[in-house]
């Protein structure tokens, strides 16, 4: 900020006051100006970061979301599977019998095809590391810094449960043993109950992550009717 002082000799107090309010004036002004500039630049930073970081978690829900449906689909296969193994069983059906039956079962493939979302976080880490999240609405904050901590703890959640839910030497032995059609009906029972109760864990993992997910993002569109920055 530049100030030019006047160069003019003050005859008299009155011209004193009035040159002493014009650099009080334009002091203030330029410090009101300041202000406003920056005020805006806050805003654009502000309105930028939540641009970028709502965009990134609608691609996160949309990669959740689809890993849901195709667990959901999985799971549906296995417990059709399962079901089926076990009303053999039930029925004292000869271990001959249902080894074909299992083989039918698993004609088309079987595997454990859990799916796992890649969720990104990139856009978050930028606005925190640039200062400009600090600018966005506190509320938009907290549904932002809420959905980014639980994807983090969903995704560590979901590796836990399959670290102990998993059994992959038996699950590889099994899908070995129906490669060769002399597969054990109860030892695949067994895995067959294990992938299934991994997958329904993980689908509803992700369902409860689609819906935290969903909550950081405006009930509507926007268009430019909610503040992005603070005022």
């Amino acid at each position: 900020m530049h100030l030019e002082l006047p160069n003019t000799r003050l005859a008299s107090f009155k011209d004193f006051t009035k040159h002493y309010l014009m650099i009080v004036l334009s002091i203030l002004t330029a410090l009101g100006l300041e202000a406003w500039i920056e005020h805006t630049q806050h805003a654009h930073a502000a309105a930028t970061a939540s641009m970028q970081i709502e965009a990134e978690i609608r691609s996160n829900l949309a990669e959740v979301d689809t890993d849901a449906q195709l667990d959901a689909a999985q799971l549906e296969k296995l417990d059709a599977i399962r079901s089926a193994v076990i009303q053999d069983l039930k029925s004292n059906t000869s271990d001959d019998a249902v080894r074909k039956h299992i083989l039918a079962l698993t004609s088309d493939g079987f595997d454990l095809k859990m799916q796992f979302p890649t969720l990104r976080h990139e856009a978050w880490d930028v606005a925190v590391a640039n200062q400009s999240a600090s600018w966005i609405d506190r509320a938009r904050m907290q549904r932002y810094s809420a959905a980014y901590a639980n994807a983090r703890d969903s995704v560590t959640l979901m590796r836990e449960d399959t670290a102990i839910l998993m059994n992959g030497t038996g699950m590889v032995d099994t899908i070995a043993d129906l490669d060769t059609g002399q597969v054990e009906p109860h030892q695949f029972l067994h895995v067959v109950s294990q992938m299934r109760a991994m997958i329904d864990q993980t689908t509803q993992n992700l369902r409860i992550l689609k819906k935290q997910l969903e909550a950081a993002l405006p009930a509507t569109p926007q268009h430019g009717a909610e503040s992005t920055g603070r005022a």
